[in-house]
């Protein structure tokens, strides 16, 4: 490895962490009492790192492993000379610390996990992911579509693009921060690839219309795909070229990836939440399958 690879979508608390090695307050993350059945992923990457029938409570204040998924966890001299170091296998994000003789389980081993390090989703079985972010109007419509696409672990709402810091749904909504509603998208390549999860994207809303989508105009609507990488930018030009060359018009940007910010908690899952329905969002297929 080579140094730790830099997911450019990370919130500067989270590269706090990961990057910086820095670690949170006790008690303030997400995953501390977390219960549910899954696997936590790398943050920065997306590389399975545990499974939660490995979880236990610890009343350590962060969430506790016993034991990672194998070869996916680092374990390193900590720069204090005193304690060991846990870092991502694959990208060398900083997760936390091991302690060990502590008596919490059978394996008498606690792996001590800042919860911004992670990521989680529902699978018992995935192995790693990768990750997408489009913006396609009102977010809630978006995020209720790509819900049902097979292969998608986790979707999350939110802003991308602007120049504010942890902007909120009344910030981009009534002033200028350059924000756009965003779907953040989880996925195994394993059983979905990018291209399709593109195709999919250009499928259920209108990609021609320049000022937002459907009734809702405004900046924060227009239509974006944000790359991480080279590969990424390539298949979605090929993709847009191709609905060209079929004489569609397409006004969908693609833009470098910047920080994404989650969306308050009312506006994930919306649509499960409310019963609702997509008023702007449906799938017309273009692409053959």
């Amino acid at each position: 490895m080579t140094g730790i690879f830099k997911n450019l979508s990370l919130t500067p608390e989270v590269k706090r962490i990961v990057i910086s090695k820095g670690t949170e307050y006790c008690y303030s993350g997400i995953y501390n009492d977390f219960t549910k059945n899954g696997t936590y992923l790398c943050r920065n990457c997306g590389l399975a790192l545990f499974r939660s029938k490995d979880k236990f409570k610890s009343s350590s204040g962060w969430p506790s492993f016993d034991r990672e998924i194998e070869n996916n966890v680092n374990k390193i001299q900590d720069s204090d000379k005193v304690r060991t170091e846990l870092l991502c296998n694959k990208c060398e994000a900083h997760l936390g610390h091991a302690f060990y003789g502590e008596g919490y389980t059978k394996l008498n081993t606690r792996y001590c996990i800042n919860s911004l390090a992670l990521d989680f989703v529902d699978s018992e079985t995935v192995t790693d992911t990768e990750e997408a972010i489009v913006t396609a109007g009102c977010f809630w419509g978006v995020e209720h579509l790509f819900i049902r696409l097979n292969g998608v672990l986790k979707t999350e709402v939110g802003y991308i693009g602007g120049f504010v810091d942890d902007p909120n749904y009344k910030l981009v909504c009534e002033t200028n921060t350059g924000h756009v509603e965003a779907l953040r998208i989880v996925y195994d390549p394993h059983i979905v690839k990018y291209t399709e999860i593109i195709q999919y994207f250009f499928e259920i809303h209108d990609f021609s219309q320049a000022n937002g989508q459907g009734g809702d105009i405004g900046d924060q609507y227009l239509s974006k795909i944000f790359w991480f990488n080279n590969e990424q930018f390539v298949q979605a030009t090929n993709i847009i070229n191709l609905l060209e060359n079929k004489g569609h018009k397409v006004a969908t940007k693609l833009e470098p990836v910047k920080s994404f910010w989650a969306a308050e908690d009312y506006h994930q899952k919306y649509y499960i939440k409310t019963g609702g329905e997509p008023y702007c969002h449906i799938r017309k297929k273009i692409f053959l399958k």
